[in-house]
């Protein structure tokens, strides 16, 4: 399974509004024939991807899901038919599929004579690349995470306004590699005034990675024409509100969408409930002085913080990376 997450990270970004998934297929002796991930809309999925790869290989082996394989006819055929059809002997996948119009999959695969194993890496899956997708079949609206950099002192910014750059190349890197697998990053025009940013996803020579995602600017005050953020590089949405619901309604055909602005915006998305996980990078460095990471978040005493569960620490050079979400949330 844990191929078949790593396949499914190619998918993320391009596969949306279709699910990121990845597929692995292990011949009879249990050895890897095939891998696959989700291509964009209207290509195939990553089951008939690894099955392509596999061939005749496939038959008598075992196929390994991040998702139960789709049981409907729409842009593709369905997936298991074409698990049935290759002759497998047994498919394991990681999380059932929520959506009604596709679910199915392994009561086919079943009734098809194919052994049939559930819940096999379903932490992993569910806090991978299917997380925003199966936020969003739960809630209908997009999956938001809210990113930042900060010092030890919980500083964004020194006090002569510098940020460039809190953090060391490797997390800088990280936060490149990462923004090309959203579908859009949401900033607020006064980071755009600021800082001039071009927020575009650039591999670590300078050079634009293949997907980039659509870049939101949130607020009333002009940007001028000559901004960095207006450039071809990836489409450009303005957006004339304060309000993150607004927001939200304005993007809701996209599924994994990533707050980059500053303590404001951060601010007003907390207090609107609308932050679904928090990506923090750490610099162990301290300012003393300077714009907190978020303000203005609706909490006036200590019992009204808002707390979140701890998922991952992870070291990204000299930086710590953690990524937590709201307490109680799946």
């Amino acid at each position: 399974m844990a191929l078949a997450v790593d396949a499914s990270e190619a998918a993320r970004g391009i596969s949306s509004p279709n699910p990121a998934v990845g597929a692995v297929i292990l011949d009879a002796r249990g050895l890897v024939v095939g891998t696959g991930s989700t291509r964009p809309p209207g290509g195939p999925h990553a089951e008939i991807v690894a099955l392509t790869e596999a061939g005749d290989r496939a038959r008598g082996g075992t196929a390994v899901v991040t998702l139960e394989p789709c049981n409907h006819t729409g842009r593709t055929g369905p997936c298991s038919q074409a698990l049935v059809a290759a002759g497998v002997a047994s498919v394991v996948f990681a999380v059932a599929d929520p959506n009604p119009l596709a679910s199915g999959g392994a009561d086919a695969l079943r009734n098809a004579g194919i052994r049939v194993e559930q819940g096999v890496g379903t932490r992993e899956v569910q806090q991978g690349p299917l997380r925003a997708w199966l936020h969003k079949q739960r809630t209908g609206r997009p999956h938001v995470t809210w990113k930042y950099a900060a010092t030890l002192d919980g500083r964004s910014a020194a006090a002569d306004g510098t940020s460039q750059w809190i953090t060391g190349p490797e997390a800088r890197a990280h936060v490149h590699a990462e923004r090309a697998k959203l579908d859009a990053i949401v900033v607020g025009t006064g980071t755009v005034l600021a800082d001039d940013p071009r927020l575009t996803a650039r591999r670590p020579d300078g050079t634009l990675a293949s997907h980039q995602p659509v870049r939101v600017v949130v607020g009333s005050r002009p940007v001028p024409a000559t901004a960095a953020i207006r450039g071809p590089e990836a489409p450009t949405v303005f957006l004339d509100t304060h309000d993150p619901a607004a927001v939200i309604d304005a993007l809701s055909e996209y599924t994994d969408i990533q707050i980059e602005g500053g303590p404001t915006l951060a601010g007003a998305f907390l207090a609107a409930g609308l932050v679904d996980r928090v990506v923090a990078y750490i610099a162990p460095a301290v300012l003393g002085a300077g714009p907190a990471a978020v303000e203005n978040a609706g909490i006036g005493t200590i019992a009204d913080a808002i707390r979140f569960r701890t998922e991952t620490v992870t070291m990204i050079g000299n930086d710590v990376l953690l990524s937590v979400v709201p307490e109680g949330a799946k």
